[in-house]
């Protein structure tokens, strides 16, 4: 693994191999960083996302329209999980390198194909410019500071690279206000009631609502946030609204429809529901001008 992912090292990188994976130590790891190494950190909690999370066609469509072919590419995938992209995705990228936090998720990973990386997404051990392709699927919302995450993911492409990012939260179609606030606040409640749920205990649900340090009510991402950010360090943004029952549509302008709890709770709030600022993520495609 270190013969790898030791031409991405920056100069006196310290890292050791522990099992199947590498580790950076995290010296001062924030609540984020132990939420999300508690809980993807679980065996069976990871291998339960790997298996139900965005795993379907529609996910499948759009991240292959989005990324193209990476084939021989060198790909960074940030906040890799348990490996849901490449899972998914498949294909003969020439080095995946997954970086996490969770060392059962990392292990998961790294029977998948991956280069498994336990490092900080704010401050990574790898060199600037060298990858062909960076992605952050559903990660950036699980971190304390968003943009911090996502500069440091666009300064490792190189010239003609691809950053892609999705299944964030969009911030204007989760800023429930009045009785859908109420709502979206006592939906652990019914969801205890009627013992319906993603989560199969109380401490699964705790400690996944605990990563979620973006996903409620005025918190989120904005294209506003990736376009400020992404353009001033070199890169064509496209951000592309949508609902996740969309594929390689979404890409065209097509945003997909909501589940009908999702299309209420933007009704209540005030909101087209068929707006694009409704619509629940958004994918952001950006690639880097060439020298």
């Amino acid at each position: 693994m270190k013969t790898i992912i030791s031409p991405y090292l920056k100069a006196g990188t310290e890292i050791n191999e522990v099992g199947s994976y590498l580790e950076c130590s995290i010296p001062n790891p924030s609540e984020a960083i132990k939420a999300n190494a508690y809980y993807f950190g679980n065996f069976d909690w990871a291998e339960e996302y790997l298996i139900y999370c965005h795993r379907n066609e529609n996910f499948k469509s759009r991240w292959t329209a989005a990324l193209g072919d990476w084939t021989d590419k060198v790909v960074v995938d940030i906040g890799c999980g348990p490996g849901n992209i490449f899972a998914t995705l498949k294909g003969k990228p020439k080095v995946l390198i997954g970086i996490d936090v969770a060392p059962k998720s990392l292990e998961i990973a790294a029977d998948l194909g991956y280069t498994p990386l336990l490092a900080d997404a704010t401050n990574l051990p790898l060199i600037s410019g060298f990858a062909d392709i960076v992605t952050l699927n559903a990660a950036l919302h699980h971190c304390e500071d968003m943009e911090a995450v996502l500069k440091e993911a666009a300064r490792l492409v190189k010239p003609g690279g691809l950053l892609v990012t999705d299944h964030d939260p969009q911030k204007s179609a989760w800023n429930y206000k009045g009785l859908a606030k109420l709502l979206w606040n006592g939906r652990l409640y019914y969801y205890k009631l009627i013992g319906h749920g993603f989560h199969k205990t109380d401490n699964q649900q705790y400690w996944a609502l605990a990563t979620e340090i973006h996903h409620k009510p005025g918190h989120g991402v904005t294209q506003d946030m990736f376009k400020n950010l992404l353009g001033p360090l070199g890169f064509s943004v496209n951000v592309y609204p949508h609902n996740h029952e969309v594929g390689a549509d979404a890409l065209k302008g097509k945003l997909g429809k909501a589940d009908l709890k999702y299309r209420i709770g933007n009704i209540l709030s005030g909101r087209n529901p068929g707006a694009k600022t409704s619509a629940l993520s958004l994918m952001c495609v950006a690639k880097k001008f060439a020298n």
